[in-house]
């Protein structure tokens, strides 16, 4: 793997700059269980960019193995920056495209922790691939920005499929993708399946 391919643990720096940011104030899940991981990635220019995540331990070397072969197949994504740089306000990250993992934060409308929390969850290039959900007040989409990409019959950017190779590289390594949903499309969004979250954290519901 290429060097500026790697993962650290969470130094004293970094917890400083994340500290009531993605890291809230009454997140359950010790600092210790994170990784901060440093890849490149390029955009649709195919500028080599920096990018960087925090996720939990346990997947951080097959986001960076998912990462390097983006890379290498010159997968186009926007931006990869720390969601504290948007002071963990997901719908500033998303409207700006850029792509993220740990976020402690509930699921919208409801009381449960979002999988963004554990950091098992990763939304890339969230503003072309919106989450949509029908509430009792009409349709929630997010980020609001996303409306004009809801349509997926249509080409446009940055627009993540089934079958392209962003899917096949999450789905290979035990990822879910929200755009398979039936209730609910997140076309943004891979996550670890709950089996396996409850592997690592038995009390998560």
């Amino acid at each position: 793997m290429d060097k500026e391919f790697y993962k650290t643990e969470i130094t004293q720096e970094l917890s400083f700059k994340i500290k009531g940011k993605s890291y809230a104030k009454g997140c359950t899940l010790p600092e210790t269980e994170l990784r901060y991981i440093h890849f490149l990635h390029k955009n649709l220019k195919e500028e080599t960019l920096t990018g960087e995540m925090i996720c939990n331990h346990h997947i951080a070397d097959r986001l960076l193995d998912i990462f390097q072969k983006l890379y290498d197949l010159s997968y186009p994504i926007e931006k990869c920056r720390l969601i504290d740089e948007y002071h963990a306000d997901d719908e500033l990250s998303m409207t700006d495209n850029n792509s993220s993992c740990f976020n402690y934060r509930l699921v919208a409308h409801t009381n449960r922790i979002s999988k963004h929390g554990l950091g098992v969850a990763v939304d890339i290039n969230p503003l072309y691939n919106p989450y949509i959900k029908t509430i009792e007040s009409g349709l929630y989409i997010a980020p609001a920005a996303g409306r004009a990409y809801m349509e997926r019959d249509k080409a446009f950017d940055y627009k993540l499929e089934k079958d392209d190779p962003c899917y096949r590289l999450f789905i290979k390594n035990g990822f879910e993708w929200g755009g398979e949903w039936e209730d609910e499309k997140d076309y943004q969004h891979f996550e670890i399946p709950v089996k396996q979250i409850k592997k690592w954290y038995p009390e998560y519901n």
